[in-house]
């Protein structure tokens, strides 16, 4: 069956076809397929998005479970911090994770901004390192290009194919969208 783009992969869904597994990325020649669980998050302070994906040969991506960790702007820093950091560990607690993908800190141009911004991931990444588990991290602009095919695509772009690529029924949160864009790029662009 010929690769379908992702308008015709919403026409088939809408018709209530299945997208077929073939629509993943193909992995390189010569490479095998990523196989196994992949955590994604997508770090904010306020909201960060968690999304664990499931990937086997021959089979579309699976949601597995997504959450946004959101906090009041009324905690403290540390209070979302260690919310943060509960969430990932709850994530990495129940599954058979295989490796933790997170994306890159964009260029900010406020100084206050990238400290918070690196204190949100660097909770995720505490909470995997305690599981010893691998951390993975991507440019936004990677991650959009290995899962839209254009690295300047909106995030509505990138959800709409997130939830094609995954056969998912209902619209993700942004931030859950968003890492689950993560795990997906991972898992295509995964070398060993």
């Amino acid at each position: 069956m010929p690769r379908m783009n992702v308008r015709q992969m919403w026409a088939a869904k809408l018709a209530g076809k299945n997208v077929p597994a073939a629509n993943a990325p193909a992995p390189a020649a010569g490479r095998p397929a990523f196989a196994g669980q992949v955590l994604g998050i997508d770090p904010s302070l306020r909201g960060t998005g968690l999304a664990l994906v499931e990937f086997a040969p021959g089979r579309q991506p699976l949601l597995l479970r997504c959450r946004t960790v959101k906090v009041a702007p009324k905690l403290s820093m540390a209070h979302a911090l260690g919310e943060i950091h509960r969430a990932v560990t709850d994530f990495l607690g129940g599954f058979p994770v295989k490796h933790v993908a997170l994306e890159q800190t964009i260029y900010v141009q406020n100084f206050q901004t990238a400290q918070i911004l690196g204190a949100a991931r660097g909770a995720a990444i505490a909470a995997a390192a305690l599981r010893e588990l691998p951390v993975f991290e991507y440019a936004p602009l990677r991650v959009k290009m290995a899962v839209v095919g254009a690295g300047r695509a909106s995030k509505e772009q990138m959800a709409r194919t997130v939830m094609a690529l995954l056969g998912h029924g209902r619209m993700l949160a942004s931030d859950e969208a968003d890492a689950a864009g993560v795990a997906l790029c991972h898992a295509f662009t995964w070398r060993e």
